[in-house]
Formats: C-alpha cells, sequence, structure tokens
C-alpha cells in the first residue's frame, strides 16, 4: 500500500489559493456535514475546543470520505501532542503560538522521524494504515504539512527566520491573538493592526512559503486573498450556527 497522498500540500506548493472553514465543534456528524460542502480544506481545533484525541480520530474518519483536506490545530508546540495526532493519521498540522525561527524548528523536529527529528516511531497505527504502508517511517515526511501559526509582535520580528526553517510549509497569521499581543485584545480588525497583517502576508509569500489567515469578514477574506493568502478560512462552524439561528429567531421575535 503507497502513502496517502497530501493534496492540500500539493496545492500550497504549486502556488494555489486554498478557500477553508474553521471547524470547532467538536462533532464527527458536523465535520460530515461541512467536509462536503465545497471547500478545499477543513480545520479541526483542538486549541480552543472541548475537542480530545479520540473525538479528532471520528473527524478524521468522517472527512476522509470527502475532498476536502483536513488541518488539525494542536493545542501546542508538544513533541507528545504532535506524535499522537499524526499516529491518527492527521497529514496536516497547524502548531499555534510559534514566535522564533527556533520554535519553528522544534515544530519541524516532533513530525519527523530520526534522525531528521524527534517523532517516536510507533509500526500499527492509522497512520501507516496499520503497518500496511510501505517505508512509512521513512516516507511520512513527503506528505506530511506543517503550518506554524505567528500570533505575536516577536514573530512578526522574525517572520524571515521563521519562513526560512526547512520543513515549514506555511504560516498563519492569528489575528485574535497577534491584536492581544500589540495591545488590541478583543478586536481582530483594527485600523493600526490590519496594514501588519497585510504587509506579513506579502512577506511570507516573498519568502516561497505560504501564507494563512481566518476571517468571517468577506471583505478583509478578499483583502488578504489579493495580498497573496493562500489558505484561507473564510468562516467557522459554530459562526455560522450562532448567527444563523439568530437570525432565524430574530425574524419571528422582533
Amino acid at each position: 500500500m503507497d502513502l496517502p497522498k497530501n493534496e492540500f500540500k500539493r496545492a500550497l506548493a504549486a502556488g494555489q489559493q486554498q478557500i477553508g472553514l474553521w471547524s470547532s465543534m467538536p462533532s464527527s456528524y458536523v465535520v460530515e456535514v461541512i467536509a462536503g460542502a465545497g471547500f478545499d480544506w477543513i480545520l479541526l481545533d483542538t486549541e480552543h475546543t472541548p475537542n480530545d484525541l479520540e473525538n479528532l480520530l471520528t473527524q478524521l474518519q468522517a472527512a476522509a470520505a470527502y475532498p476536502a483536506s483536513a488541518v488539525v490545530r494542536v493545542p501546542w508546540n508538544d513533541l507528545v501532542v504532535i506524535k499522537r495526532v499524526l499516529d491518527i493519521g492527521a497529514q496536516t498540522l497547524l502548531v499555534p503560538f510559534v514566535s522564533t525561527a527556533e520554535e519553528a524548528q522544534r515544530a519541524v523536529a516532533a513530525t519527523r522521524y530520526p534522525p531528521r527529528g524527534a517523532r517516536g516511531v510507533a509500526g500499527t497505527t492509522r497512520a501507516s494504515r496499520f503497518g500496511r504502508v510501505r517505508d512509512y517511517a521513512r516516507r511520512a515526511h513527503e506528505e506530511t504539512c506543517l503550518l506554524v501559526q505567528v500570533e505575536t509582535r516577536e514573530g512578526l520580528d522574525n517572520l524571515e527566520a521563521i519562513c526560512a526553517v526547512d520543513g515549514v510549509d506555511g504560516v498563519f497569521i492569528g489575528p485574535a491573538d497577534l491584536h492581544a499581543s500589540l495591545g488590541h485584545t478583543g478586536e481582530t480588525a483594527n485600523p493600526a493592526i490590519v496594514p501588519l497583517i497585510d504587509d506579513a502576508i506579502r512577506r511570507i509569500r516573498k519568502t516561497g512559503k505560504a501564507p494563512g489567515f481566518l476571517t468571517a469578514v468577506e471583505a478583509d477574506a478578499r483583502r488578504v486573498l489579493d495580498c497573496g493568502a493562500q489558505f484561507v478560512a473564510v468562516g467557522a462552524d459554530i459562526g455560522i450556527l450562532a448567527r444563523g439561528a439568530e437570525a432565524l429567531a430574530a425574524k419571528f421575535k422582533s
């Protein structure tokens, strides 16, 4: 059996724009609904959600039947957490709060087997199709896509150094934490910060790496796409449900 191909990684390497949807609801049923909606990728979040590893496995299984690529945001840049998420079959990871080249290198090492990195070796995992993929341990990195999340002033200052780390495929600009880091907690589109975000997108693209972003505001999504962003989440399942439910209630309650 051959190593499963990572179409998302290939699309980014080819310079193609990928439109995605953020999924914060810890439900495989929800994943099955949105995975078939026409998006290029869906983000399965385990950082700011009650999602656990066993539930994440069922979400990956639900997404597997659809063309949308599953991207998993791990809760932290942690060797053990990353190992477990990779072992259940995730091929694309988003690692939060990376602010230096050294932190980016640590994330890369967590996704690579020795001698390239420090990922623990297990023979019969879902990632290797339970031992059926030929030479999995030697070839897994070929289809692993690593995205790191820059969301601090320090991260912006080190952006080119982070992008230069071998094994980093893309850099995601986290709008909420970046605003907080720059003194605008609770905001995501402050006029003083938006130009920094746009500039970061252009800087990432200039290095040859793929820039990413999340926003539920259509004008903002189109703006960062025009700046060169390649993987952009244009909404979130919880936001769609909450705002849609409120709008429906308002039609009959107002």
